[in-house]
């Protein structure tokens, strides 16, 4: 991958995980699906855009975003089945 397509990558990444944020503040009620599916998704690009531009603190940041993510994606998914 090129710098500059890692860079777009991470970019992107970034600003899918702002976005989550914001809709975590303003949201009158919190899709939890979308939140954490937007956090997976960006901390992936962010990752993937670390293996250009590697940086241990940063990588480990996104491993455990990630973590949190699907964690939050499981027990979402096995909620909306009981609902």
């Amino acid at each position: 991958m090129s710098s500059l397509t890692a860079d777009i990558i991470g970019l992107i990444g970034s600003a899918l995980m702002v976005i989550a944020y914001a809709y975590s503040n303003m949201a009158q009620s919190l899709n939890f699906l979308l939140f954490n599916g937007l956090n997976l998704a960006g901390s992936l690009m962010l990752g993937a855009s670390l293996t250009v531009h590697y940086n241990l603190a940063s990588m480990a940041l996104e491993i455990v975003w990630a973590a949190i993510a699907l964690f939050g994606l499981g027990k979402a998914i096995s909620q909306r089945g009981k609902a």
